[in-house]
């Protein structure tokens, strides 16, 4: 059991910093366009480089939680990358969290104990 829980929490950290990495990726792009100009932009972007390289590592450890552990048990755990995510975006995006997103991470963490039992 402890091992899911410390790979959905690698799995989860993984999924939240690709996606903090790609909102400062498209942060930094200009408008979307169909042109080469934009392509060229993006994929020699250094933060959407690191964004697909986590999303591609978050991936193929998902692969392995769900090769070996039951999906009812891996999936609610997955909600991790949720709470994780709104951290990070206070952390390192600066945003400001209402009080109704707090009871939503406390709820997601309370099922998460539950599911872990």
């Amino acid at each position: 059991m402890w091992q899911l829980i410390i790979l959905s929490a690698i799995q989860s950290v993984m999924l939240s910093f690709g996606q903090l990495t790609l909102k400062l990726a498209l942060d930094r792009m200009p408008a979307f366009s169909w042109t080469r100009a934009f392509w060229a932009d993006l994929l020699t972007n250094w933060w959407f480089l690191v964004c697909g390289i986590m999303f591609g590592g978050a991936s193929l450890l998902w692969m392995y939680i769900l090769k070996h552990f039951p999906l009812n048990m891996a999936y609610p755990l997955a909600s991790l990358s949720y709470v994780i995510a709104l951290v990070f975006a206070i952390v390192f995006l600066h945003e400001n969290v209402p009080w109704n997103r707090w009871l939503g991470v406390a709820l997601i963490m309370t099922g998460c104990i539950f599911v872990a039992r």
